[in-house]
């Protein structure tokens, strides 16, 4: 149990104060190791490039729309446009829809040449 309690107290120091949302890359603490808390996944993925979608910020209770709307949006866009096609060999991404930066989804791609 002590084991447990732990792992959440060092998961707490990768939360932004006062949310639920987890600080993305830009914001380590400055006594970070490298090592990885016990109690944390870590998810190898393939190397791969990513076509980021971001909508417009929205109110929280309007997530399901929010994301309906990237998914329109990805159904339109043509990646040929850039030199790219879709990749189905790998995961799309979805973050957690939060609504004061909009929804986010990457989209896995592949340079056509």
């Amino acid at each position: 149990m002590q084991e447990q309690i732990e792992a959440v107290q060092q998961m707490q120091e990768y939360i932004k104060p006062g949310t639920g949302e987890y600080v993305q890359g830009v914001e380590v603490p400055e006594d970070y190791n490298g090592e990885i808390p016990d109690g944390l996944d870590v998810i190898e993925l393939p190397a791969a490039q990513y076509l980021m979608l971001q909508g417009e910020p929205f109110q929280e209770e309007d997530y399901e729309r929010a994301i309906s709307e990237i998914w329109e949006s990805e159904k339109k866009y043509d990646p040929s446009i850039i030199g790219y096609q879709r990749d189905d060999s790998n995961p799309r991404i979805q973050l957690e829809p939060i609504g004061t930066r909009g929804y986010i989804e990457l989209l896995p791609i592949r340079s056509k040449i």
